[in-house]
């Protein structure tokens, strides 16, 4: 096998074996060369190669949605890093891991005026788990500039790391960096940064490793709740007439099936749930603003919970946030292993242990609860939307509204969806989905900027056949996602061409005017046909009932490769239809 000859690349390849990291997605360019010629002469790597720097991150981060594991990204110096920003921040806020490695300058030629070279060293400083600047091997005496070509400060450091920095020490102080980030990814679940400096050359071979780094394992301690808080939390619920558990993005199989039953015994309890909760029952409460949007003042004062309990990640319902902040509960507890938000100004217990665990532990010790018709008044509500909701749908023409419930009945059970922001979301939400269907969607950060990406990295990683429902702006702003080798024929895109930002139509502003139209809703007149043909994807369209009904027939059988389905809408009717939708659902 052949190896990089610089020792930092052996190691930091060899420590990523150690740990486990299997996923490797590498950009192209030379300073990083050390790397890729180390991760891909080794079959123990899947190794991608994606060009757009931007691209690959947020495709890493869908391989590593799919499989619970850090997934690594590998750049050149430089600008290139730049572009893993938004993928490193949604990482960051999403909770899922991620390992960016960067090439870099050596620090002698940083800040010179060389080529391809900015101010990497904590350039994530905000967003980031941890960073590990590394440092340069000092063991080949060739690879040193000589003191003469050095400001004097440089000279007088560079002798000072000759003789009092040896190799072996800064071997160790590599190794210890290396260990700490890669453990931070995997215990904490989030992006970590390791830069790494490489002086020329750096194509060179050897046969053997010149180093064997040691695994440093992370020194962790099972959580154990307190049993004081978890008393102090019996004494509240069993007072309490009106509890409401609000369910965030959660990974699919978070929570067993036995808890979820025992949480709906209680008729003091409702359970709302979004659409990347991944838990379902038929007593819960899915579509949030389905449920809340047309209430009135007296109908909130009704809702308001004594306990709140929130577990899983971001929130999308608008609705919801306005509300729990406007009529907020006496008690918010928020439940699980990472950050507390405190999304309603009125967080008052962060239990730091897995939903799954706390209410094996919890309900077991409930002895009697309070007497209450919150559940039975709320289901009534629920059963009454749901049979308005139907009644709409049947009446209203194509629209996004309508393309929305008949795309979600076709999504196969069984398989992965992956959903855009913006519109995309919050549409799904107002719709059951199946409940054997995973669901994804990028709301750390909430941005459009990766979705096609994310969604692609996920299909690559997984077993199931994947559909990604994404507006026209999401799509078109990434359309390089498209540009890889690697996109499975089961992976399915439909998209939902409206001409523009359809969202930016429904929330408060004046429309229908030049500015309105060039600077927020961004008319276009783009179709996905052209970036079919040239990256290899069968599509077909739908701009009526009739034509949609006729695609979507044979859309998700095998194929030779993957599918795209655009859908035109009509821009000036989308908002009025879902505007008075949540009129008609009263």
């Amino acid at each position: 096998m052949a190896y990089p000859k610089i020792p930092l690349a052996q190691t930091v390849v060899q420590l990523c074996k150690l740990k486990g990291i299997k996923h490797i997605v590498i950009s192209p360019g030379s300073r990083n060369a050390p790397l890729t010629i180390g991760f891909t002469n080794d079959d123990f790597f899947s190794c991608y190669s994606i060009v757009d720097e931007r691209s690959a991150a947020f495709f890493a981060l869908g391989i590593a949605q799919q499989t619970h594991e850090a997934a690594a990204i590998i750049c050149t110096s430089g600008s290139a890093v730049l572009n893993y920003y938004p993928a490193v921040a949604e990482a960051y806020f999403s909770n899922i891991p991620m390992i960016v490695i960067s090439a870099d300058r050596p620090k002698h030629l940083v800040g010179i005026g060389d080529g391809q070279t900015i101010n990497q060293k904590n350039v994530f400083e905000n967003h980031i788990l941890y960073s590990a600047n590394l440092k340069l091997d000092l063991n080949d005496e060739s690879r040193l500039p000589q003191d003469q070509e050095l400001p004097i400060f440089k000279s007088i450091e560079n002798k000072l790391e000759r003789f009092l920095g040896l190799q072996q020490g800064i071997q160790s102080f590599n190794e210890e960096e290396i260990n700490t980030a890669l453990n931070l990814a995997k215990f904490k679940q989030g992006p970590v940064h390791i830069n790494v400096p490489f002086d020329e050359p750096l194509y060179e071979l050897v046969e053997a490793l010149t180093i064997s780094p040691k695994i440093k394992e992370l020194e962790t301690k099972p959580y154990k709740i307190d049993a004081a808080e978890l008393n102090d939390c019996l004494d509240e619920w069993y007072i309490a007439k009106r509890k409401m558990i609000l369910v965030g993005e959660l990974k699919p199989n978070s929570i067993e099936k036995e808890v979820l039953d025992e949480l709906v015994d209680d008729d003091g309890v409702i359970v709302f749930t979004e659409t990347t909760s991944n838990i379902y029952h038929p007593n819960f409460f899915p579509s949030i603003d389905k449920i809340i949007a047309p209430l009135t003042d007296e109908e909130f004062k009704l809702l308001q919970p004594d306990i709140l309990i929130t577990l899983g990640g971001m929130i999308v319902s608008k609705k919801i946030k306005a509300f729990l902040r406007q009529y907020q509960p006496k008690q918010h507890w928020h439940v699980g292993e990472h950050q507390a938000n405190d999304t309603f100004f009125c967080l008052t217990k962060h239990i730091e242990t897995a939903p799954n665990q706390f209410f094996k532990e919890f309900l077991t010790r409930i002895t009697h609860v309070a007497k209450s018709n919150y559940f039975e008044f709320w289901v009534n509500i629920k059963q009454h939307r749901n049979k308005k909701h139907i009644e709409y749908i049947k009446e209203i023409p194509l629209s996004d509204l309508k393309v929305f419930d008949r795309i979600l009945k076709e999504i196969p059970a069984g398989s992965a969806l992956q959903l855009g922001n913006s519109s995309t979301i919050r549409y799904a939400q107002l719709f059951n989905i199946k409940p054997s269907i995973d669901v994804f969607c990028n709301r750390g950060t909430s941005g459009i900027d990766g979705s096609t990406s994310t969604a692609i990295g996920y299909a690559v990683a997984s077993k199931k056949q994947t559909t990604f429902i994404t507006g026209d702006l999401s799509f078109f702003y990434d359309s390089n996602a498209l540009w890889n080798n690697y996109i499975p024929n089961n992976f399915r895109i439909i998209l939902i061409n409206n001409n523009g930002g359809g969202i930016f139509r429904i929330l408060p502003g004046h429309k229908n005017t030049a500015n309105f139209d060039n600077y927020f809703e961004t008319i276009h007149h783009l179709n996905g046909k052209q970036l079919c043909d040239m990256y290899g994807f069968d599509y077909d369209q739908a701009s009526t009932e009739t034509e949609l009904a006729e695609v979507l027939k044979n859309f998700f059988s095998k194929s030779k490769m993957p599918k795209l389905l655009e859908v035109f809408t009509p821009r000036s009717l989308n908002d009025a239809i879902l505007l008075e939708y949540f009129n008609f659902i009263k």
